[in-house]
């Protein structure tokens, strides 16, 4: 009876052996093709030091400027670029800004980079159901495994520093643009396509001139939630070597600091509302002129 209340498992000689094999293969490659692999990520390194240069460099009233003129372009609302351009004064004020321009960096790159590879693959699975059934478990481990996780491997193969810490968060982040771009041009509506096809469209050429535009807000979504969960990587990945806001907060953890930790805490929840409302309005503006032009 004792089989029924206790779970059979493997040998813990069989089990101690595998994981050993697996853990002894995995450094064997890391030693082998490490060095190879690092200098592949060599032009991401620069894009993301040149991006970090650029904001920490440029005047604050430039930055705050810029900010509030593309949430104006995005949203056409008062509200919005003003609640933007208080938010970034009061991190400003704190003495935050820094760190902020530092996170803001890695969020555009890893944004950049989420978007360059998820949008291709989306189309892919918007065009193939056989390759959408292939990529659809893998977005669901990625989705479902904690982020730790994914330090693991990264610093394995490449160590600590700025871009293990973005491979990571893109990881993590570029699921949703993938799954909404495979949506948004799936849910173009059939008779538009046929109307398209009649007026003898290629294939890109209707990619490009039909579904890509109406796509476009459901795109947009994609965009929006690639952000937010780049944000929610800041402080993971400050463990292992990302500058920003999440190193104060690490700090703060490890020596309990409650107003550092809050502060920095706030700051990060400030700066993804800042991209929430620029992109979700932007977003929603565009629905409204899809609706207006095709309803």
């Amino acid at each position: 009876m004792d089989s029924f209340w206790k779970f059979p498992t493997m040998d813990a000689d069989t089990l101690r052996l595998l994981k050993k094999n697996i853990d002894e293969g995995f450094r064997a490659f890391t030693r082998a093709y490490g060095d190879s692999i690092e200098s592949l990520f060599n032009p991401l390194q620069s894009f993301l030091i040149w991006a970090e240069r650029l904001l920490l460099a440029t005047p604050w009233p430039v930055v705050i400027a810029a900010v509030a003129v593309i949430a104006w372009i995005a949203s056409r609302s008062l509200k919005i670029v003003a609640g933007c351009v208080v938010t970034l004064l009061v991190i400003g004020w704190f003495d935050m800004w820094d760190d902020t321009m530092k996170t803001v960096s890695m969020i555009f790159v890893c944004t950049v980079l989420a978007i360059v590879i998820g949008i291709p693959i989306g189309i892919g699975m918007a065009r193939s159901n056989r390759l959408q059934r292939i990529v659809n478990p893998v977005l669901d481990v990625m989705q479902t495994m904690p982020s730790f996780v994914y330090l693991i491997p990264v610093v394995m193969l490449l160590g600590i520093g700025r871009v293990p810490g973005v491979i990571a968060v893109v990881i993590y982040a570029v699921p949703p643009m993938i799954r909404l771009t495979n949506l948004g041009i799936r849910m173009v509506d059939r008779d538009v396509l046929e109307a398209a096809d009649a007026f003898g469209s290629s294939s890109w050429q209707k990619l490009r001139n039909v579904q890509l535009p109406l796509a476009l807000p459901t795109i947009m979504a994609g965009v929006n939630q690639t952000i937010m969960m780049a944000l929610s990587m800041v402080v993971i990945a400050s463990m292992i070597g990302v500058q920003g806001l999440g190193q104060p907060v690490l700090k703060a953890i490890a020596n309990q600091y409650f107003t550092l930790g809050v502060f920095n805490g706030l700051a990060i929840v400030g700066i993804a509302i800042i991209f929430d409302r620029i992109s979700q309005a932007y977003g929603s503006r565009l629905q409204k002129h899809r609706e207006i032009v095709h309803g």
